[in-house]
């Protein structure tokens, strides 16, 4: 008797590791190199045998295809963002959502420290310079110092303490939130108050209404020419059109962003602006924490698999 395999989709690429271990659970379907008309016609057909989401948190899972799989059971997010997930929806109908926390706090932190570092001192720009021949001509403009600079972090949960913890070398670091919370670190009572007293913002909160286009005009012109903004947050907690504008005018001093709110899609003001440095959403792309985020959803997906046997020897 052959045993019909449960299906997962995947809506998005992942490591070879990630995508070996989902192949030996289920019958994996790409779901993102499908047509829309090749995915409703899968639906029709194979619906019920779906058991499992896998995505990333930058994309997460429609309400619409959670209510297009009668079967599922669990939405593995290979991240710790939810906001593209709808939690509510997912409660009320038994579906879990599998997240790797923990996993990435360091990896982000390092980036965002890396990224500071890269855009004062001007480091692609200097790594251009050299492999054009440009030194030849001359010498660079001067950059700008990093150490004494005043830090303010945006959200200080667990990436957002790792930054102030790495930052903390370098300078006095101050930080807000929804709540004060036991550190040494200075607390003011919104991002607009923290922006005023910081050269350089560090955005690590979560996306979420209320932090939609949190960073904004406002808040540039608070941080103002010499300041610095750096989001290893989410897309959405920047009003992208608004420091487009800073930045052309010289109303900012800079940006390094690591995530864009329509990503992969980045502005061509952005792409072409000198005063940027762009990553693509690369803050926990390493081999080891890509195979640890891994082996906590193998983790997820595996004890659920577990409980449904329990459950039916039962």
């Amino acid at each position: 008797m052959t045993t019909v395999r449960a299906s997962a989709l995947q809506l998005c690429p992942f490591a070879d590791y990630l995508e070996a271990g989902l192949a030996a659970r289920f019958a994996v379907i790409r779901w993102y190199q499908l047509s829309e008309p090749e995915r409703i016609e899968w639906l029709q057909r194979h619906a019920p045998s779906v058991r499992a989401v896998i995505t990333g948190g930058h994309i997460g899972c429609s309400t619409a295809l959670m209510q297009a799989l009668p079967g599922l059971q669990i939405i593995a997010v290979n991240g710790v963002g939810v906001d593209k997930v709808d939690l509510d929806y997912a409660r009320c109908h038994g579906v879990q959502v599998a997240t790797t926390p923990g996993a990435l706090t360091e990896d982000v932190a390092d980036l965002a420290v890396g990224l500071i570092i890269g855009l004062l001192r001007g480091i692609p720009c200097a790594d251009e310079f050299v492999r054009k021949g440009d030194w030849l001509k001359g010498e660079r403009p001067l950059a700008r110092k990093v150490s004494g600079r005043r830090f303010g972090v945006v959200g200080l949960g667990s990436i957002g303490t790792a930054i102030a913890t790495r930052l903390a070398a370098f300078g006095p670091v101050a930080y807000t939130g929804p709540t004060r919370k036991d550190t040494p670190y200075e607390f003011h009572a919104d991002i607009l108050a923290l922006a005023q007293a910081s050269s350089v913002l560090v955005l690590a909160c979560p996306a979420n209404a209320a932090t939609r286009h949190l960073a904004d005009a406002a808040v540039f012109a608070a941080l103002g020419p010499q300041g610095y903004l750096i989001n290893v947050a989410r897309g959405a907690v920047v009003d992208e059109t608004a420091l487009i504008a800073a930045l052309a005018t010289g109303q900012l001093g800079g940006a390094a962003l690591d995530v864009f709110e329509h990503e992969p899609q980045v502005p061509l003001a952005l792409r072409h602006s000198p005063r940027v440095i762009l990553t693509p959403h690369m803050a926990s792309a390493t081999l080891e924490t890509r195979t640890r985020m891994a082996d906590m959803l193998f983790a997820s997906l595996d004890a659920l698999e577990r409980a449904r046997g329990a459950g039916c020897a039962g």
